[in-house]
Parts: structure tokens; sequence; C-alpha cells
């Protein structure tokens, strides 16, 4: 190995985790008035999707771990945005679905990604080759999820 690999301007994982961490920040202003953490935003995006998904589904889906959704859930509950009910097959697996007001949160974040896009100053084309990197490399990472 050479001094040049470990130079910290070197690695690929140093700017993903900065620029990963700065694009939570740039998340914030926009998600504060809907009052989501990006964690949060994860979750509503995905039930916007699909609704009434088991705790499984949503962890893959958002890539959150089940532990961290099972506490983000509870919260989110608190907050009127969506229900943790018993599944009927399993009573141990709980369905979550939205509520009236979650389903209603949504036409308030619809700005959310054009906002955001438009902070980057990256092109559509470019934005999209981003996405497909970063998803390769999950692919590569995770063993092909």
């Amino acid at each position: 190995m050479t001094p040049e690999q470990l130079r910290l301007d070197n690695q690929v994982c140093h700017s993903l985790y900065s620029t990963a961490n700065a694009l939570v920040r740039a998340y914030r202003p926009l998600l504060e008035p809907l009052g989501l953490t990006y964690p949060q935003y994860l979750v509503m995006l995905s039930l916007w999707e699909r609704d009434g998904v088991s705790v499984t589904e949503l962890a893959s889906h958002t890539r959150l771990d089940k532990a961290t959704l099972t506490s983000l859930l509870k919260r989110m509950a608190a907050k009127g945005l969506l229900t943790r009910e018993s599944s009927d097959e399993d009573e141990r697996r709980k369905r979550i679905s939205l509520t009236a007001q979650g389903r209603r949160l949504r036409r308030r974040a619809e700005g959310v990604p054009a906002a955001l896009a438009e902070s980057t100053g990256m092109s559509v084309e470019e934005a999209v080759a981003l996405k497909s990197l970063c998803e390769t490399l999950h692919r590569c990472l995770t063993g092909g999820d």
C-alpha cells in the first residue's frame, strides 16, 4: 500500500460520508415546516407509495434497520401521522398505515424534491447518474439487495 492510497482526500468513503451528512442538513429546513426529520421523511415517502405494510417491508424499502424504525414509528404514531396495528395473520407483526393527517401531509411535501434539487445546482442528468452509481455501490456492498 502506498502513502497515496491512505490520503483522506483519496477515500471514496469520506466523500460519501460527508456528502450524505451535507444532504441531510440540506433537507432539514425543507422538512422542518412539515414537522419531519429526514428518516421520518423516508418513511412517509415509502408509505405514500404503498400504505398498510409490515415493519419488515417498510425496513426493506427505506433501508432503515428495524430497531431504528420501531422507535421512529412510535414517535410518528404519537404525532398522528400513522397507526401501528397488529396484523390479522400474526399478532406479533405490526401493520403500518397512514392516518388522514399523514395522507394530507403529502400535498405539503410535494415541493421538497424540486427545492432540494434546485439547491444542489446539479442537472437532472447528473442527479440520475449519481443515483445510479450510488445504487450500484449499494448492491455491491450488500450482495445485491
